[in-house]
């Protein structure tokens, strides 16, 4: 009795582990050039190899939704940092690299201010960003467009409001919604790869 009690706690501990980190998709099987806030060739996902990642999906004119995930992110860090927890990379992926090119990004992290020691901001050609979005199930659709006087193309964007957390061993292990991250629960799940 005693041992068929003992199965039945060890299973569901392993189910209830699985449910708080629901995947363990390997992302290592594909390497995506990208160019960083720096205009420096990189490759996804060795750029974050080692190290737990969290990943947001974002494009730099977004009015509301972008801002909050990278903000919520920073937030994350900030928490992390303040229990000791350093090493982690910050990442966020463009869904826009028509308009978001390198000196964007690096305008965008300071405005937001992010430290770039810690942050790496990403785009690059627009079928690879689109292949990786579809690694993270992310969508991206332009919607409302016009011109401006001097014949600028300006949009605004449809999208996935995503925050990605990854392993050290490159594999993917959870999703959030960005702009309405619970980041005690993003912290607690950091925390739990870190053991």
């Amino acid at each position: 009795m005693k041992t068929t009690l003992l199965i039945i706690y060890l299973l569901l501990l392993s189910i209830s582990c699985r449910e708080n980190l629901p995947f363990d998709k390997d992302l290592t099987k594909k390497n995506y050039p990208l160019i960083n806030q720096d205009s420096i060739a990189v490759n996804f996902p060795d750029v974050i190899k080692g190290n737990i990642t969290v990943a947001g999906f974002i494009y730099t004119h977004c009015p509301d939704i972008c801002p909050m995930t990278t903000h919520n992110i920073y937030l994350t860090q900030q928490q992390l940092e303040k229990d000791g927890i350093q090493n982690i990379n910050y990442v966020l992926l463009s869904f826009d690299p028509d308009r978001d090119k390198p000196e964007v990004l690096e305008k965008f992290a300071k405005l937001m201010e992010l430290n770039l020691n810690s942050w790496k901001l990403l785009t690059g050609d627009k079928s690879i960003v689109t292949d990786l979005l579809r690694r993270f199930e992310v969508r991206a659709i332009p919607t409302d467009s016009s011109y401006s006087e001097d014949g600028e193309l300006s949009y605004s964007m449809m999208h996935t409001d995503r925050i990605a957390l990854i392993d050290k061993e490159s594999k993917l292990r959870k999703y959030y919604p960005g702009s309405k991250l619970k980041i005690p629960e993003l912290v607690n799940d950091i925390k739990k790869l870190g053991d």
